[in-house]
């Protein structure tokens, strides 16, 4: 009996170390941010409290950027390059999975959550994000090359810190009064859905205008496209699953 039951509790310790390493596997040609470029800034919105659906979003278990092996590349590049000027990267969101997405969706479902909308979407109705672009029941993140990201001055100056339940400054406003989060100054905030959050558009300052051209070019000029709609948001042109969609969760490496 002894020897029986000292069998099974080798064989539940066995089974519990190769559980442990399995949810710790990613699949292949992906990887954590973190391993190869450990000095990129992360500021993961979507683990915390700070992002329009005010609350951590599911399948965020850690604040983790996960991304192809090819994007990291390519992100690296840019990085690099923003280095040699005296500034980086930091990345808000990398790979997003698919149950992110679902919630969402089902966020935006819910007219009366309206606890971010001082900050997120000051001018625009929830009803309409699915309209405007701002919400989609699949995502680019999900396919793991798609990153949204700012630039930063280096070495890196501590931003403001965020308290859930604060007051919410719009992201809308002018640099000097939305949260400061240590970016340059881009026009808007991160995840601001707004006319104003477009690319192109002309209605922002000179500065926020050059700051988002020079993101631009070097993620072009480093195989990403823009997203019209928001300027934080590039996906790799050759990105190597663009027609799947993964669900695996953001975990960081476990010890």
């Amino acid at each position: 009996m002894r020897l029986m039951l000292r069998t099974l509790a080798i064989a539940v310790l066995v089974l519990n170390a190769w559980q442990a390493l399995a949810a710790d596997q990613l699949p292949p040609r992906f990887l954590r941010l973190r391993d190869l470029a450990p000095d990129i800034v992360q500021e993961m919105r979507y683990h915390g409290w700070h992002n329009f659906l005010g609350r951590p979003v599911k399948g965020y278990e850690d604040p983790e950027c996960i991304l192809t092996i090819d994007a990291a590349k390519a992100l690296i590049a840019v990085h690099e390059e923003l280095r040699a000027s005296g500034l980086g990267v930091k990345v808000y969101d990398c790979y997003r999975p698919q149950r992110a997405v679902n919630d969402f969706v089902s966020w935006s479902q819910v007219p009366e959550d309206q606890i971010t909308k001082d900050e997120f979407y000051p001018r625009v109705d929830k009803k309409d994000f699915f309209d405007l672009g701002y919400v989609a029941k699949k995502s680019g993140h999900s396919r793991g090359s798609t990153v949204d990201l700012t630039i930063i001055p280096w070495p890196p100056r501590e931003g403001e810190a965020y308290t859930a339940g604060q007051r919410l400054m719009p992201c809308n406003a002018p640099y000097p009064e939305r949260f400061r989060d240590n970016s340059l100054d881009m026009g808007t905030g991160f995840d601001c859905m707004d006319v104003l959050s477009h690319s192109l558009t002309p209605d922002i300052p000179f500065v926020a205008q050059s700051n988002r051209m020079l993101l631009r070019r070097l993620m072009e000029n480093n195989g990403f496209s823009p997203y019209e709609q928001e300027w934080w948001h590039f996906t790799l042109r050759k990105e190597p699953f663009p027609d799947t969609y993964f669900d695996f969760p953001v975990t960081s490496a476990r010890k």
